[in-house]
């Protein structure tokens, strides 16, 4: 079995090692206080309350959907759908007591009634989607009229580093656009004007910069920074590539001038009453 050309959007068509890589990857992001931050914020956006019935579209491991079941207390409800059978299966075996309904489905395709949830969120999915307008469509078809819709994702044009040859740096960019790793890299800036033209109310936007001055703790959220990685990235890239890569972050650790930042957005939006 070979790797997919973008791995992350089909997880179960890729060899088992890449598969738990990438799992690894996904816990390894969302135990960083980095992430956590951006979860935080997201999870204020999203404003869950007792009793309501939420969904976590794109739930990976499911440890989101399961903080939300605890949120939304024995009279809520929560549904973590994802359309990796690979990642589904991981989360409800990692269930924790609390009744969480987890799901393989398309987010671009929900097999769920008009209005059926109080709100929904999505973090880290639409940069991989052919159609991520369909995607919020069907967000916003499956929230109730005045829930709120919360998508999160990333701005990976706004990725930089300091104190490592820009050089380097430009290859390897320029090289992983060409894999086509993120069908859309400026994902996370572009929500805001996608869910206005798909009709969302009162559509508010937040940007949250990542930063990291450590270089392994950067390599938890940007798997590239980490030498021991052997990931589908990896294999993406010429093996020169990534050598003169880490060659050139050791390099700026050794001089203490490492310094790596992107930013995700935050951005929510109402369905409008019918």
């Amino acid at each position: 079995m070979t790797t997919p050309e973008r791995p992350f959007a089909h997880v179960d068509e890729s060899p088992e090692d890449v598969r738990r890589s990438m799992l690894a990857y996904l816990d390894a992001a969302a135990a960083h206080p980095e992430i956590q931050r951006v979860r935080a914020d997201a999870l204020e956006a999203l404003a869950p309350a007792t009793g309501q019935h939420l969904l976590d579209a794109g739930c990976g491991a499911g440890e989101v959907a399961r903080l939300l079941r605890r949120l939304v207390g024995p009279a809520g409800a929560v549904t973590a759908l994802d359309f990796s059978k690979e990642y589904v299966a991981a989360a409800r075996s990692r269930h924790d007591g609390d009744p969480v309904d987890y799901v393989v489905g398309d987010v671009t395709a929900l097999d769920f009634p008009d209005g059926h949830f109080d709100g929904v969120r999505s973090e880290r999915v639409l940069q991989h989607l052919d159609d991520p307008d369909a995607a919020i469509r069907e967000l916003a078809r499956v929230t109730r009229p005045g829930g709120n819709v919360c998508v999160i994702d990333t701005d990976w044009a706004s990725l930089l580093f300091d104190g490592v040859d820009q050089a380097v740096v430009d290859e390897l960019v320029t090289t992983l656009a060409a894999t086509h790793l993120w069908r859309n890299a400026k994902m996370g800036r572009s929500l805001r004007g996608r869910m206005v033209r798909a009709g969302l109310r009162d559509v508010d936007t937040l940007p949250v910069t990542l930063r990291f001055t450590d270089a392994d703790s950067a390599g938890s959220v940007l798997p590239l920074v980490n030498r021991r990685f052997a990931g589908p990235l990896a294999a993406m890239l010429p093996e020169r590539l990534v050598t003169a890569f880490h060659d050139t972050v050791d390099a700026a650790v050794a001089r203490g001038e490492f310094l790596a930042a992107f930013t995700m957005w935050i951005t929510v939006g109402r369905p409008a009453a019918g």
